[in-house]
């Protein structure tokens, strides 16, 4: 048995005796009452998807889970497919199981894959990755006023992100995996 304050994206907890994943949470402390934790978790086994409230004073119970670093090889309509670079060991996962890191993807980098009863269940993904701006507007001098000012830009993987406008095309970025949000200058 644990607290919920150690739940995090891409934990395996047991809710209603069937394994459950995070894939969104969000830790709460109102001024008033008890911190409690929100999350959405997604069933291992049928793939639904439910929000879930947890009172910090409860107990949740987390699943063993192993880890294993793979590399992202490609994908294709079957799914995303990974390989173990010790064993050589291929493994794929469908594009819902994965959600919105799919985008994320690099062919050849190293992801962490969290396997339940030997099947893979979950993708984390670097905090921060960087990605080449393909196409944005170019700044047009007196646009600057006002702060920030955000342009939208595409990069190299065909997803846009918002951008300060003094990103120009053939840039590299930094961008966060958990929110999608620009960082910083590569």
């Amino acid at each position: 048995m644990a607290s919920p304050n150690e739940i995090k994206k891409g934990v395996v907890l047991l809710h209603n005796n069937d394994p459950w994943v995070v894939t969104e949470f969000q830790h709460i402390n109102p001024g008033k009452g008890a911190a409690f934790v929100r999350c959405r978790i997604k069933n291992v086994r049928t793939g639904n998807t439910l929000e879930q409230t947890y009172k910090v004073s409860e107990s949740v119970t987390f699943v063993d889970v192993e880890h294993k670093t793979m590399q992202y090889l490609y994908h294709d309509d079957s799914g995303f497919h990974f390989m173990d670079p010790e064993s050589y060991e291929q493994h794929s996962m469908r594009e819902d199981q994965l959600g919105d890191s799919a985008k994320y993807l690099q062919d050849g980098m190293n992801v962490i894959l969290s396997f339940y009863e030997g099947k893979p269940i979950a993708m984390s993904l670097p905090k921060k990755m960087t990605f080449k701006i393909v196409e944005t507007e170019p700044a047009t001098k007196g646009d600057t006023a006002g702060g920030n000012v955000t342009k939208e830009a595409k990069v190299e993987q065909g997803f846009t992100i918002r951008v300060p406008i003094f990103i120009n095309q053939g840039e590299e970025v930094i961008v966060n995996t958990d929110t999608g949000e620009y960082v910083e200058r590569a």
